[in-house]
């Protein structure tokens, strides 16, 4: 059975490892505080009867004594600049956890280096390596533990979530060309006005993803206008128009709807416009057995759940393109995630940790008699 005490007095002591006075952590990806702290989970990993190393991109992988294929436990411990100290730190102590109370000799962990990617490698640069290597070969199945980092849980009153599916994220460059021109003697009527078109963009987007799919989100968090000056009408505007969906049917409809509505902007401002395509990451549904062995874990609790999709990527998503994969979530107080305000209540952090040894024993006992 889970520790509960132990649980989080781990949590506590991988929390100080590049902790702020705001109670925050600053662990970012290659620095002193996350070497230390990769280096603390591989002595707890040896202290739970693993074989510990770090592997050349920084993943910490603790294998059994058992010959695999082996379930493996994980997430990740780098963080965000001035992050929250549950943020995938969490699914890893929570594996620790897990280990440590099972010994079982086909239970993995691991600590996945670098998912931020906030030193400009587009992160889950740990669990893509593995997945690239012939280490794959040696897991049958992967979970991983997280908090949601939404308020959906807490605002329906539930206490556990359980992942379908990790949504796809494209990433377009839409381009306004307007004229720059003097902003005191231009009339209005007669500008070619980069920056309104922009705008019309902006205003636009939430219904654009209503008509598509309501279940999608975006985001235009990236706006320049240029040559950027309060007395000039912007000649050139640039967004970057960001679109999550885990069907990716939404994500093409989206696409072409963004494109009707920057032709209609850019034909009334009097400009013309460019859309490209920046990058896209596809969806990752997770797999339906392994959903529903966290799910029937769930409900042996009694204790509230549901179904819902990550909006935000994790290591799981790269995992389950290779191998049958699941996640749990717990609830985010407030939906306060990458912030030392981050917070989950005690009782969810030992919940969460006993659901996932209840899934991790389902896949074993199933690997140990396929007829379950």
């Amino acid at each position: 059975m889970i520790s509960a005490e132990r649980l989080l007095s781990a949590i506590a002591e991988l929390a100080a490892i590049g902790g702020r006075p705001d109670g925050g952590v600053d662990r970012v990806a290659g620095g002193e505080a996350d070497r230390a702290g990769r280096l603390w989970v591989q002595e707890r990993m040896r202290e739970a009867g693993l074989r510990a190393e770090i592997d050349g991109t920084g993943n910490v992988i603790g294998t059994p004594s058992g010959a695999p294929p082996w379930l493996l436990l994980g997430s990740h411990t780098d963080t965000v600049p001035a992050g929250g100290r549950l943020d995938g730190a969490y699914g890893v102590v929570a594996a620790l956890e897990v280990a440590r109370s099972l010994r079982h000799p086909r239970l993995a962990a691991a600590d996945f280096a670098d998912e931020e990617g906030v030193v400009g490698t587009g992160g889950l640069t740990g669990s893509t390596a593995l997945c690239s290597s012939p280490r794959r070969a040696d897991f049958g199945a992967y979970l991983e533990l997280h908090i949601e980092q939404g308020p959906r849980l807490e605002t329906a009153g539930l206490d556990l979530g359980v992942v379908t599916g990790i949504v796809g994220i494209d990433h377009h460059e839409v381009r306004f060309t307007g004229a720059a021109n003097h902003a005191g003697t231009t009339p209005m009527a007669m500008r070619r006005d980069a920056g309104a078109a922009a705008g019309r963009l902006l205003s636009g987007l939430p219904g654009l993803l209503a008509g598509v799919d309501p279940e999608m989100v975006g985001n235009i968090g990236d706006v320049r206008l240029e040559p950027g000056a309060p007395n000039v009408v912007p000649g050139l505007a640039r967004l970057v128009v960001e679109l999550r969906a885990l069907d990716p049917g939404s994500l093409v409809r989206a696409r072409a709807a963004l494109g009707v509505i920057a032709e209609g902007a850019a034909a009334e401002f009097g400009c013309s416009v460019g859309i490209n395509s920046l990058a896209a990451v596809a969806p990752s549904p997770m797999d339906p057995g392994l959903v529903a062995a966290v799910e029937a874990a769930c409900a042996a609790t009694g204790r509230g759940h549901r179904r819902l999709v990550s909006g935000a990527g994790h290591d799981a998503g790269v995992m389950a393109r290779h191998l049958p994969a699941a996640m749990l979530f717990v609830p985010s107080r407030g939906g306060v995630s990458h912030n030392p305000e981050e917070q989950t209540a005690d009782e969810h952090l030992v919940l969460g940790a006993q659901v996932l040894l209840a899934s991790a024993l389902f896949w074993l006992g199933s690997m140990e008699n396929p007829s379950l």
